[in-house]
């Protein structure tokens, strides 16, 4: 079975303790001039959190989330103080908005299929040296009628490998300008019964199960609890 993270998070105030004895790095200081920014114009995108609270600083994490729309990048800034290393299909750093922006976020370029050996090698690196990665699965942009798109495999992999604590972001609707994002932040969890193992096909597609499960119910949870605001 999957495994709630019980460790101790450090909160941010110990985190900016920490950054005051070192000198901060230009992608430490990019992420908190894109919080700024979002904070003194959030009017254009105001959000509500659901679910977990923490702030997650203390450890490498993998967040997971679905998919719908190129500002789903924003819900993962707003769980952890660090940076965010976002996994992003090839094709967008071919723009030259795309690429100024990826570079500047240093993102992993990935392929749609998944099977990218050298982003989840530089992703299992990062992971394993404290930082967190940002992944979505579905590998492209949901524009179905459908919950999710079919998980691409790598997410569950990628945090049995480096035993990472996974982090599940889910929202229900597309997120726009000027209208709330509303998304549900679920309390971390690892996937301990599949640790210092040969994995086996089977194996990952188990793990790939949990994990969708995992964010099914927080689908279901989220819109549910949005359903119920509306009735109000």
């Amino acid at each position: 079975m999957a495994e709630e993270f019980s460790g101790n998070t450090k909160n941010g105030a110990t985190l900016k303790k920490q950054r005051k004895k070192r000198k901060l790095t230009k992608l430490e200081k990019w992420f908190r001039t894109l919080r700024r920014v979002y904070f003194s114009l959030s009017w254009l995108i105001p959000k509500t959190k659901y679910g977990c609270q923490t702030k997650f600083n203390d450890r490498s994490y993998l967040i997971i989330s679905n998919h719908k729309s190129i500002l789903d990048v924003i819900p993962p800034v707003f769980v952890t103080d660090k940076p965010v290393y976002y996994m992003a299909k090839k094709e967008i750093f071919e723009s030259r908005i795309g690429r100024w922006f990826t570079n500047k976020c240093e993102c992993i370029p990935v392929s749609r299929d998944g099977n990218d050996v050298r982003a989840i090698m530089q992703a299992m690196k990062l992971l394993k040296n404290g930082s967190v990665v940002c992944i979505f699965p579905e590998g492209t942009r949901n524009k179905s009628e459908e919950i999710f798109l079919p998980f691409k495999s790598g997410a569950a992999a990628l945090a049995i490998k480096t035993k990472t604590p996974i982090i599940p972001i889910v929202h229900v609707r597309k997120i726009t300008l000027f209208r709330r994002i509303k998304f549900y932040c679920g309390e971390p969890f690892e996937l301990t019964e599949f640790y210092d193992k040969k994995l086996t096909q089977e194996d990952i597609e188990r793990a790939d199960g949990i994990l969708l499960q995992r964010m099914t119910e927080l689908y279901c949870e989220l819109k549910s609890l949005t359903a119920k605001k509306k009735k109000k």
